[in-house]
């Protein structure tokens, strides 16, 4: 079989599986399978597809199918202009996420936190956009934190942050200049109506299992005590708890707390500065 008909069977196949965006999925687990690159497979389509190759294209359609995220399947997710290792105990990356590391970046820093690092996609991109920030990373799952430390390894930011096991501020001691973070924020009552693939990631990466602003509750109340004076908080958010964040931080006495939204229009990242 030719690379052009495996990816038009394949297209057939998620297509009928109701998987969006079947042809962009079913191209990349086929570059996937032949060790190439998705931009170089157009190349290729008219070869003949080697037998084992092929297994492990059908293999790969089958998993996606059954909605696996193709970020698990290919072991990779484009973040920021960056390739970053993937597996089932992180969250996939993101494009909305990008929205916190512009809000980052729009200020310097020189250290930084980030709470609840999973795959370390956030920690690793700001230290690789500021080469001389140096920072502390961390996250309750060992085997998060074991693809942060690739991640970082890769990137050729390693010497620059620290990996802790600790749920929230638990383990920390000293003062940051930005502490940023993406929790778990989908309340209980929302995990039904996610798509398959979302709910195929890690759950508790996903929710608190209630309303969906107990992590934020605990980022606020202890932010203040590892911020610098004049420091910044920046948390992702999800799209109708823009407003509810931005009270928490004002109570937390956090001054100009600002909503950002995402490309989308939609609320994504809350921020506030620390008095001191």
């Amino acid at each position: 079989m030719t690379g052009a008909g495996a990816l038009a069977r394949a297209v057939r196949i998620l297509t009928d599986a109701g998987v969006d965006g079947a042809p962009r999925d079913a191209r990349l687990l086929l570059a996937h399978a032949l060790g190439t690159g998705a931009d170089r497979l157009t190349l290729i389509l008219h070869d003949t597809v080697p037998t084992d190759a092929l297994a492990r294209f059908d293999s790969l359609v089958g998993q996606r199918a059954s909605r696996v995220p193709v970020a698990y399947l290919i072991g990779r997710r484009q973040f920021f202009g960056r390739d970053f290792i993937v597996t089932p105990a992180v969250l996939d990356p993101r494009g909305d996420t990008e929205t916190l590391i512009a809000a980052a970046l729009a200020r310097p820093f020189t250290r930084l936190l980030d709470l609840g690092t999973g795959s370390g996609a956030i920690a690793c991109t700001l230290l690789a956009e500021r080469a001389e920030t140096t920072g502390v990373a961390t996250d309750l799952s060992p085997a998060a934190l074991d693809v942060a430390r690739r991640n970082a390894a890769a990137l050729g930011v390693a010497d620059r942050v620290v990996f802790v096991e600790s749920d929230w501020f638990g383990l920390l001691n000293g003062r940051f200049d930005l502490i940023v973070s993406n929790p778990p924020y989908i309340a209980a009552a929302e995990m039904p109506g996610l798509s398959p693939e979302v709910r195929n990631e890690p759950r508790a990466a996903l929710t608190d299992d209630a309303d969906g602003l107990t992590a934020y509750r605990a980022i606020t109340a202890g932010a203040g005590a590892h911020l610098t004076k004049g420091g910044r908080l920046l948390v992702e958010v999800g799209a109708a708890q823009g407003a509810e964040v931005s009270a928490l931080c004002a109570a937390a006495g956090f001054a100009q707390v600002v909503v950002s939204k995402d490309i989308d229009g939609r609320d994504r990242c809350v921020s506030g500065d620390w008095p001191g």
